[in-house]
C-alpha cells in the first residue's frame, strides 16, 4: 500500500491542538516540562476531525514532562462498549514518524506502516508510545494511533493537574464538549477514578 498522508488519532494531551502544533513545528506546550523539536515538515495538517475509538482509555506511570505523574494510555484490546474521544489529524507519513519520534523521546524507529495494517497492531520499541495500532481508515487514508503493549495489566496513576486540563482544553475547546461532558468521560477512568471528584474536574474547566 503506498500512503502520502495518515491520520494521527490523539487520546490525550494531544487532543489540544495548540499542544499538538507543538509536536509539529516544535516549542514547549502550557504546563508541560519540556522543550518539543517539532518535525522535519511544519506544515499543518491537512484536514482534522473528532473520533471516538472503541479502546479504553486509562492513566498510568509517570512522565518527566507532566509533573512526574500518570499520562494517558488506551488499552489494545478492541472494546465496542468503550468509546474513548480522539482528535485525528491529518499529517504525511514523515510527520507522522517525527510525532512518534518525539512521544519516544527522540528515538529513531523503524516503522514499516504496512506491517502495522497487516496485524492490526505492531510494536517497535518497548517503550510507553511504541506499539503502533491500524484503527481503520477515513476518507481513503489510514487511521493510526500509539500506545504502551503493557495492555491494562499496569499500575493505574493520577495524572497532574496540568496534565488533565491540557485534555480538558481539548476536550472542550477542540472538540467542543459541553462541562458536563467532559466530567461524565473522564470521571470513570482508571487513573482519574478516586484521584479526582467531579467537583476536582469542574474547576479545571475554564
Amino acid at each position: 500500500m503506498t500512503m502520502n498522508y495518515v491520520w494521527y488519532a490523539s487520546y490525550g494531551s494531544n487532543l489540544s491542538r495548540d499542544r499538538f502544533l507543538c509536536y509539529i513545528k516544535g516549542g514547549k506546550p502550557k504546563g508541560s516540562e519540556k522543550i518539543e523539536v517539532g518535525c522535519e515538515d511544519q506544515s499543518l495538517p491537512i484536514n482534522e476531525a473528532t473520533y471516538k475509538m472503541n479502546y479504553p482509555l486509562y492513566f498510568a506511570k509517570e512522565s518527566s514532562r507532566w509533573q512526574e505523574q500518570g499520562v494517558a494510555f488506551i488499552g489494545l484490546e478492541k472494546d465496542n462498549k468503550c468509546q474513548s474521544y480522539s482528535r485525528k489529524y491529518l499529517i504525511t507519513v514523515g510527520q507522522f514518524m517525527d510525532v512518534i519520534k518525539q512521544e519516544n523521546n527522540g528515538s529513531k524507529l523503524n516503522v514499516v506502516l504496512d506491517e502495522v495494517i497487516e496485524h492490526g497492531l505492531k510494536t517497535i520499541k518497548d517503550s510507553w508510545y511504541g506499539t503502533i495500532l491500524h484503527l481503520g481508515e477515513a476518507d481513503g487514508y489510514p487511521i493510526f494511533t500509539f500506545t504502551a503493549d503493557w495492555d491494562l495489566d499496569v499500575s493505574f496513576n493520577k495524572p497532574s493537574k496540568e496534565y488533565l486540563s491540557m485534555i480538558i482544553h481539548g476536550l472542550r475547546k477542540t472538540l467542543e464538549l459541553n462541562k458536563s461532558e467532559i466530567i461524565n468521560y473522564l470521571v470513570t477512568k482508571p487513573g482519574v477514578a478516586g484521584a479526582y471528584s467531579r467537583h476536582d474536574i469542574e474547576k479545571l474547566i475554564n
